[in-house]
């Protein structure tokens, strides 16, 4: 008889567990009598990777860094104050006179950043109720390394004052920069999806716009070298780095970050394999203000701004899949 109740108890427990789970899984109202009325909301779950294009406008961030030099009158030659300073105590440099100080907060960069990259990342979010062609998505993307390399890192007319030598302006070339940057966006989105009804299509191809704000944090580093000795003669400079047996500084491996809020667009297609399967490829537009380069000193108590990626762009193509249920 025991038996028999406990046969009657598990059928009875199946039966029961049965609407239970199917209340659960069906993304809708339950309305009585076995019917459900779907309001097209859905969970949304997604991954993606691709390729990553970075551009930006690079900038001085030097501040006020006098340099000093000489130059040769017979042939125009014009050395820095190491340099010349290097020369005297080999016995040379005869003929040249001091041609004054400039600041090098003047001098441009060589060139603006441009680089390829890759980018990875998910998303979770939910489509609106009764309005299923909006989707809101909170996201994470991460870009990874980037190189900027450039020697000299700037270039460019330097007018000089306080020389024996009056009216100089001489074309200054300063440093040598290894450097990476790396970048990591949280961001909030809202997705448009252009069909109509509650459910999206199967086997179509759905186009989508998006747009949102993030927040984005770029961690860089960076390798100077005083390739042109303008550099290693400014005793605050000597704060970041050492001096080497020729006196020139050999400045540490510094890093950097900085925080920006960026705006976000979007643009791509998907297409429903599923119900609740979809592939998607899409690019996704990213505008930070500003990233920037810095030295730091030994144990990175004191950091001096060197140079920035200013209306930094990343441009990332990925494909992905997108999951709603």
């Amino acid at each position: 008889m025991r038996k028999r109740i406990f046969c009657i108890l598990s059928v009875l427990s199946c039966l029961v567990a049965t609407p239970a789970a199917a209340n659960w899984e069906y993304s809708g109202t339950y309305l009585g009598d076995g019917y459900y009325s779907d309001d097209g909301s859905r969970f949304v779950m997604s991954v993606r990777g691709g390729a990553s294009f970075g551009f930006g406008s690079i900038k001085n961030e030097v501040g006020s860094l006098t340099t000093e030099y000489y130059v040769n009158p017979g042939d125009g030659m014009v050395i820095s104050a190491a340099y010349y300073d290097a020369c005297v105590k080999g016995g040379g440099c005869d003929g040249f006179l001091y041609a004054g100080m400039g600041d090098l907060a003047d001098v441009k960069p060589a060139s603006d950043f441009s680089e390829f990259s890759f980018a990875a990342g998910a998303s979770l979010g939910w489509t609106i109720p009764n309005r299923p062609q909006w989707r809101l998505e909170v996201g994470w993307d991460h870009i990874t390394e980037m190189e900027y390399n450039q020697s000299p890192l700037f270039d460019g007319d330097l007018p000089l004052t306080g020389g024996d030598v009056s009216d100089v302006v001489i074309i200054a070339q300063s440093g040598s920069a290894q450097s990476k940057i790396s970048t990591d966006i949280i961001s909030a989105m809202a997705f448009y999806d252009f069909f109509d009804g509650l459910q999206k299509p199967v086997r179509k191809v759905i186009p989508y716009v998006g747009f949102g704000i993030g927040y984005a944090d770029s961690k860089t580093t960076l390798n100077l070298s005083d390739l042109y000795g303008d550099l290693s003669t400014s005793v605050d400079l000597q704060n970041f780095g050492e001096a080497d047996d020729y006196g020139v500084v050999q400045f540490y491996r510094s890093k950097t970050s900085s925080s920006n809020i960026t705006g976000l667009v979007a643009l791509g297609l998907s297409y429903g394999i599923t119900e609740t399967m979809f592939f998607d490829f899409g690019a996704r537009v990213a505008y930070i203000p500003k990233i920037k380069w810095a030295l730091t000193n030994k144990d990175d108590t004191r950091t001096r701004d060197w140079f920035s990626a200013e209306s930094m762009i990343y441009a990332n193509i990925m494909l992905g899949l997108r999951f709603e249920f």
